[in-house]
């Protein structure tokens, strides 16, 4: 009873189109139909802290499978903290055109802009991975998107970037996420074209990165409203922001993660030069410039960064060439690949760690584009889809999805020994999910035959039909 009356003491009424939506702060409020549509909705937050009296900066969130409402919840605590109203598209999605989606953020920006006091000079789009790089393609077609936050992905296009036409890009990427290099050569460019832009760096892969470098971008973008005049200057806010920035410098440099605080170093005094002195992080950095592991740390990065690079245009090379040919003697050299990356793992090095870890999540995307490609075809090549599915068995060895697609496909092309390979192991990984393997479409006459099911019995203990013996 006392959470109802809460949510009603924090709830606001609009009213818009003859129609009365009540509107909560502190919640994710899911599935706000967006006027003049049927179907499409929204998902939206309000802080806590908000008041109709004054106008709000937003940050659209893009969840390109359109499941807004988690991609809310990544930005919640964030926008709590800093004061950003957060919106999502419950329809955007990865299988419709770049202008269809544009069409649908449009009828959802006009909808919130209705219903809301939005500072229109303070509009921000963000996303992770297929999310981020929709998001920074916006400022291009949409009017008033002041800035980016693009986690997981460079900028999609760079050529399209103009000078005229500037925006603030702030990138957040794991150190172990194969978008690292992408995102380091997108910063220099963007710093070419004079797009104000920053790189936030963390210890980790290809996912959404910790709310503390969520809450930082934002942040960032809280900071340069104030520098150029569009709110006033809150000096308690810059002196607490500053010296939480400078505890994480010195966090970092204790813990000997001297990348990351050299790049934090460089944010830092980027984005404050223009509040304070900063000639204490200048000096931190000096000393930084002088330090022997970090020397060593930098020339380690640099070298990995140009090996990466050329065992990338391998992978490239060799999946077209058998792709092109229906390799499948090839798939020996996938695997020797493989045992490769994981000597990486045991190197004393951190870079090289890191570059193994990159280079797998980047094989994996790979295949998965070109299984993406291919399966959207007017006419799917099978052999060619089949041959995909076995690289990610390779690559990817604990996702039992390719295995079980296999089995499926070879057995309607009545190729029984493929089938039974891939079952055999599947089954060897750990699977144990009887019912899916006498359930798999298009393997009813191979489900029957004695080999599979004294394959199934030898791991799984019994099978579904009994074996005669002859």
């Amino acid at each position: 009873m006392k959470k109802f009356i809460l949510l009603l003491f924090l709830g606001t009424v609009f009213f818009g189109n003859s129609q009365q939506i009540t509107l909560k702060k502190g919640i994710v409020m899911d599935s706000i139909a967006v006027k003049d549509s049927i179907s499409e909705s929204f998902s939206l937050y309000l802080p806590t802290s908000f008041e109709v009296e004054k106008n709000w900066p937003i940050l659209f969130v893009f969840d390109m499978a359109g499941k807004g409402k988690q991609a809310i919840r990544m930005f919640k605590d964030a926008a709590e903290k800093q004061g950003y109203i957060l919106a999502a598209s419950n329809n955007v999605n990865d299988t419709l055109t770049t202008s269809q989606n544009i069409l649908i953020t449009g009828r959802m920006f006009n909808e919130i802009i209705t219903l809301l006091p939005i500072q229109k000079d303070r509009t921000y789009s963000a996303g992770f991975d297929s999310g981020a790089r929709f998001a920074s393609v916006l400022p291009i077609f949409v009017k008033g998107i002041d800035g980016v936050i693009s986690c997981g992905a460079g900028y999609p296009n760079l050529e399209i970037l103009d000078g005229n036409n500037l925006f603030h890009f702030i990138g957040i990427v794991g150190k172990e996420d194969y978008a690292y290099p992408e995102m380091l050569i997108g910063k220099s460019v963007l710093g070419r074209l004079k797009f104000p832009n920053h790189l936030l760096l963390f210890k980790g892969g290809h996912a959404w990165p910790d709310t503390q470098y969520l809450e930082k971008a934002l942040e960032i973008f809280t900071l340069s409203a104030m520098a150029k005049g569009k709110i006033g200057k809150d000096e308690a806010y810059v002196d607490s922001a500053y010296a939480q920035n400078l505890q994480e410098i010195n966090r970092l440099i204790r813990s000997n993660n001297l990348i990351q605080a050299d790049n934090l170093l460089e944010e830092v005094m980027s984005v404050y030069r223009v509040f304070k002195d900063t000639d204490s992080l200048k000096k931190i950095k000096r000393e930084l410039k002088k330090d022997k592991v970090f020397k060593t740390m930098t020339r380690n990065e640099n070298n990995t960064l140009l090996k990466e690079s050329f065992i990338k245009e391998d992978y490239v090379y060799y999946l077209e060439e058998d792709l092109a040919t229906y390799n499948y003697n090839n798939l020996g050299w996938w695997i020797y690949q493989m045992g490769e990356l994981k000597k990486y793992d045991k190197s004393k090095i951190e870079a090289e760690k890191e570059m193994g870890k990159r280079l797998l999540g980047y094989v994996n995307a790979l295949i998965e584009d070109n299984i993406d490609i291919v399966s959207a075809g007017s006419q799917v090549d099978q052999e060619v889809l089949s041959l995909l599915w076995m690289l990610k068995t390779i690559t990817d060895p604990d996702d039992y999805s390719y295995y079980l697609k296999i089995i499926a496909s070879s057995a309607q092309m009545e190729d029984y020994g493929t089938s039974l390979f891939y079952l055999e192991e599947l089954l060897k990984k750990g699977y144990a999910d009887k019912a899916e393997l006498y359930s798999l479409e298009g393997t009813a006459l191979l489900r029957i035959t004695p080999e599979f099911n004294e394959i199934v019995a030898k791991y799984l203990k019994d099978a579904r039909y009994d074996i005669i013996e002859e």
